[in-house]
Order: C-alpha cells, then sequence, then structure tokens
C-alpha cells in the first residue's frame, strides 16, 4: 500500500519527511508526501507565545489523520503538543539529532561577549536563558522558516542567530556556526533533535507495528516519553521556557528539566535517574513535581499574569 505522509511545507520539514520516507520505502512501503501549510507558518507577524501556540505546527497535519486523507503526519518532536487528542497516537521517534542550541553568524569573527549584540530567536525558552548568561545582549523575535531567518540576518536584522543544531545540519548551515551552546546550560527543549511521527489511534494494529519497527529508535522513545511527562506535567508549551532532556547512558535513565522566569533571573531545575529499564514517564512527572513545589509554581503564576 502507499503510505500518505502529511508535513508541513518548509525545506527543513519537507527533508525530514522525505527522510521517513525512505525508511518506510526501504521497509517495502511506497509513499506519497502531501505538504500543507499550518496555522504557525501562515502568521508570521505575531510570536508564537501571542498566537497561542498550542498545536500551531500541527493541528491541520492532526486534521488530516484524523478524516483518514493521510495515514502519518511528520512532525519537529519540540513542536508536539504536550497533549494530542485520543484519537491519536505518537507512533515513532526517530534517532535523535544532536541536541544543543547554536549561534549562526555571517561574521566569522563574531564574539557573543560583545555588549549590544542582536540575538534572533522566536523562542521564549531561549530568550530567557539568553538573558539570564548574556545580560548584555538583546534578543529579538526571528519567526519564519530557517532560509527566512537566515535572509533576515544577511539584511543585518540581527547579529546572530540562535537555532537548534538539528535543523542547521539537516539543512547544511553548519558552516555558519560560531557557537555550540552548552546542553547543561542552555537545555534545550523537550523532543529537539528527533523528528516524530503521529498516526490516528484507529489505524490497524499490524499496520502500526510494521510502520514503528520501520522507523522507530527505541532508546529515543524511551528518553521522549520522560520529557514529554514532564512537558505534561507542567501543562507547558512554546509559550512557556520550560526544558527538558532525558538521557541514557551506563544503564541509567536521567533527566535534567526545569522553568526559567521570562526575564531569566528565576530559575529551578532538578535531575533526578532511574535504570534504564525503569518507567519512563513517572521520571518525567517526578522531576515536573519537583520544579513546581521549588518554585516552578510561582513562575509559571507569574508569566501567566506578565500575559493578561
Amino acid at each position: 500500500m502507499t503510505i500518505r505522509l502529511a508535513t508541513r511545507a518548509s525545506r527543513l520539514a519537507l527533508w525530514q519527511t522525505e527522510h521517513v520516507a525512505s525508511l518506510l520505502q526501504r521497509a517495502g512501503f511506497a509513499t506519497e508526501i502531501v505538504p500543507m501549510q499550518t496555522t504557525g507558518d501562515a502568521v508570521q507577524d505575531r510570536s508564537l507565545a501571542k498566537i497561542g501556540s498550542k498545536g500551531v505546527f500541527t493541528e491541520e497535519l492532526e486534521l488530516s489523520l484524523l478524516r483518514g486523507e493521510t495515514h502519518l503526519a511528520v512532525h519537529s518532536a519540540k513542536d508536539v503538543q504536550s497533549s494530542i487528542p485520543r484519537e491519536l497516537e505518537l507512533l515513532a521517534f526517530l534517532e535523535r539529532e544532536q541536541v544543543n542550541d547554536v549561534v549562526l553568524s555571517y561574521h566569522e569573527s563574531f564574539s557573543l561577549d560583545k555588549p549590544g549584540i542582536v540575538l534572533g530567536t522566536s523562542s521564549t525558552r531561549r530568550k530567557a536563558q539568553l538573558r539570564r548568561y548574556y545580560p548584555d545582549a538583546t534578543t529579538a523575535e526571528a519567526r519564519g522558516n530557517l532560509q527566512t531567518r537566515l535572509r533576515k540576518l544577511e539584511e543585518g536584522q540581527f547579529d546572530a542567530l540562535v537555532l537548534a543544531y538539528a535543523g542547521v545540519h539537516r539543512m547544511g548551515y553548519e558552516h555558519l556556526v560560531r557557537y555550540t551552546l552548552p546542553a547543561d546550560r542552555f537545555v534545550p527543549a523537550t523532543g529537539q533533535g528527533s523528528i516524530a511521527v503521529e498516526c490516528a489511534a484507529a489505524l490497524p494494529e499490524d499496520l502500526k507495528s510494521q510502520l514503528k519497527a520501520a522507523l522507530d529508535h527505541p532508546a529515543t522513545h524511551t528518553c521522549l516519553l520522560a520529557e514529554r511527562a514532564f512537558l505534561h506535567t507542567m501543562e507547558g508549551g512554546c509559550s512557556i521556557p520550560s526544558f527538558a532532556l532525558a538521557t541514557l547512558h551506563g544503564g541509567e535513565l536521567r533527566l535534567h528539566g526545569g522553568l526559567i522566569s521570562l526575564s531569566g533571573e528565576e530559575y529551578v531545575e532538578e535531575i533526578q535517574a532511574v535504570p534504564a529499564a525503569g518507567d519512563a514517564h513517572a521520571l518525567g512527572v517526578s522531576v515536573a513535581d519537583a520544579v513546581l513545589a521549588r518554585g516552578g509554581r510561582e513562575i509559571l503564576a507569574s508569566i501567566r499574569e506578565h500575559r493578561g
């Protein structure tokens, strides 16, 4: 049968979907790619926080699954909202790319320590982390696909861009990377670096098992279960500056999660670990509960009050 793949129409989204298609073809499936425009792609004059970030890059793709128009939807895992409808299922997570945030500039001599530099980013989390660790820098809204942001950078709207390494690497712009930000300070968003594949829960079980076998990376899936349980417990999304990174190493599943205020001044983090065969979901809930109990609730309340 031919597996129809729903995707955003950006170059990066299409690259990711073509990668999924190649894995399916290797497993014997024919594929068809179905590009779509999402709310997040259509609305470029407002920040994600202001357009209500819940599902802005996924909703249209998910509707196509529910209508039976497509079989799978391909997302950047960090764009998938913390709760998805019961009628849908996150079937697979592809092997994770390097998770770090990176700083891109056309100037080889660019320095993050230069006072007054303007850093472009559309991420609430990155803005808050930059305010904490580089208080002399200014952040500016940088919406649009990667090519649009790079054009704005070339035009001088920013001195540099702060982006996820995964997308930069997949699009071949590593030569513009001037800094790789350490993941223990600039802890990434839930799911950063992985591709998520979603389907309708009603898809036949034997087909789901074949598709999962072709696409899923079990270690990445375990890490994402922990991170997504953290995000769900925090009731977070793209508009909340939370962060979570799970790693599997030496027989241990470790989760580093936390929350930072919009100003970057207030910061709560928690690190916990369980055996690799332990309950990833329970680990995510435990880390989130600890963050909320140690000041996270107050930070969230402050953010919501600030936004009215």
